[in-house]
This record gives structure tokens, C-alpha cells and sequence, in this order.
């Protein structure tokens, strides 16, 4: 279903990119093929998320626990995942598209991990804003961000008391990024998965039986539809 002119997309929308591998293996591909084929589909709803006036896309792209999986499926990822970054510095001035990474770069290549910094620096003045969620792990993050709390307290800078869901917010790779409204998961997995867990407390989920690789700009629409259509009360009546 197209989306009406008179509906207004969430500001944020966050999308857990699920089914590459499934998609391959219902076509006797390898998993890699799964993955190129998931990185077309991004491209098309990113520039779909522009076309609706989306202020911030939020992607899984690779998660803490995706390590577990084989060294071929990993360096295909990341070659994917390069080879965007190359066409994105590229294409950067048409695209006018402004990239974040939340996650730790640290365990990427160092070719990788520059390419991410040229991308987020170069793109530092646009408005629409990409969150690639790249080693990112829910929990993760939230340790990380206490982590940092805890320094500053035994450093003298904080006092324990000080703490707010406020600052701990600012302690995220988030910092300053509104919480996303919607959160979509295609492929017909009904969980979460260790995604934007502190961020996502108020945010509408909506699961969603199509394998990523197929997921089109009209999916995206009818999940905005069915955002539309919650009643969103926030803890109130």
C-alpha cells in the first residue's frame, strides 16, 4: 500500500535487517549472495526513508554476537559494507546523507574503521541521518555507558546520586539522536534481538513476514500505516 501524502513518517525509524541468509537458501545461493542482495534493499529504503522526509534511519548492520558466524560470511559482510562506504564519499554530495556509527570499530580493519571515520566526517554538515549499528550490541552499549559513569566518579567528576535517565542517555553511542518510534523487523522473527534496548522502551515494534532481500518500499509504507494506526499513551490513559 502507498503511504498518503497526509501521513507523516515517524522522525526515526530503526530496521532490524533479518533474512539474507534464508533468502539465499530458498534460492540455493550462498549466503554472501543473501547479503548483496540485503545491501540493494537498503539502498532502495534509505532513499525511500529520504523520498517520506524520515529525519534518521537506524540499521543492524552487524551485531556483537554476528562473530559466531563463519569467516567467508563475515568478510563478505564487510566487504559489502566497504564497498558502500567507497560508492557513499563518492556519491556524497548528490546523497547529502549524514552517517553515524553506533558500535565498537575498534575490532574492524583499519581500513574499514578509516573508511567509517572519512564517512561520518564528510557527512558531518547533512541533514538526513543513517545510524549504522556495526559491532553493536544492546547490552554492550549500556555497560560501556556505565563504564564511563564509573570513571568519572572514581575520577571526582560525578557523584553517583548525579545520575538521571538524562545523562545516562548521554553516555550512548546515541547521544543526541532522538529514540526511535518505530522499529521494524522483517522475516518473521518476533524479538529483538539485543537491539537499541535502552533506546526502544516506548518505541512501536512491528514484525513483519518478509525475508529482508524482498522488503520494498510498500512494506515500508504499511509498517508507517500501522504505526499510524497505535495509540501510543506512554505509560498514561
Amino acid at each position: 500500500m502507498a503511504l498518503s501524502e497526509a501521513v507523516s513518517p515517524p522522525r526515526h525509524i530503526a530496521i532490524i535487517m533479518d533474512g539474507n541468509g534464508r533468502w539465499a537458501k530458498n534460492r540455493g545461493l550462498p549466503r554472501t549472495a543473501g547479503h548483496a542482495a540485503g545491501a540493494e534493499t537498503f539502498r532502495r529504503i534509505a532513499n525511500h526513508c529520504r523520498a517520506l522526509g524520515v529525519e534518521y534511519l537506524t540499521v543492524y548492520a552487524f551485531s556483537t554476537e554476528n562473530w559466531k558466524r563463519s569467516e567467508e560470511e563475515i568478510a563478505g559482510i564487510m566487504r559489502l559494507l566497504g564497498n558502500y562506504l567507497h560508492e557513499a564519499l563518492r556519491d556524497m554530495e548528490k546523497n547529502r546523507v549524514r552517517f553515524r556509527f553506533f558500535g565498537d570499530l575498534t575490532r574492524l580493519s583499519p581500513e574499514l574503521q578509516k573508511l567509517c571515520q572519512e564517512a561520518q566526517t564528510a557527512s558531518s554538515d547533512y541533514d538526513v541521518q543513517v545510524n549504522f549499528c556495526l559491532n553493536y550490541g544492546g547490552r554492550d552499549e549500556i555497560v560501556r555507558a556505565c563504564r564511563r559513569f564509573a570513571r568519572e566518579v572514581a575520577e571526582g567528576k560525578r557523584q553517583p546520586e548525579e545520575l538521571t535517565e538524562a545523562m545516562l542517555s548521554g553516555y550512548l553511542y546515541s547521544a543526541d539522536v532522538p529514540d526511535p518510534e518505530l522499529i521494524i523487523r522483517p522475516s518473521g522473527e518476533m524479538r529483538t534481538s539485543n537491539f537499541l534496548l535502552w533506546q526502544s522502551a516506548y518505541s512501536e515494534f512491528v514484525f513483519m513476514n518478509v525475508l529482508w532481500p524482498d522488503f520494498g518500499p510498500a512494506d515500508l509504507d504499511a509498517a508507517i500505516a500501522e504505526y499510524h494506526r497505535r495509540n501510543r499513551r506512554f505509560g498514561g490513559v
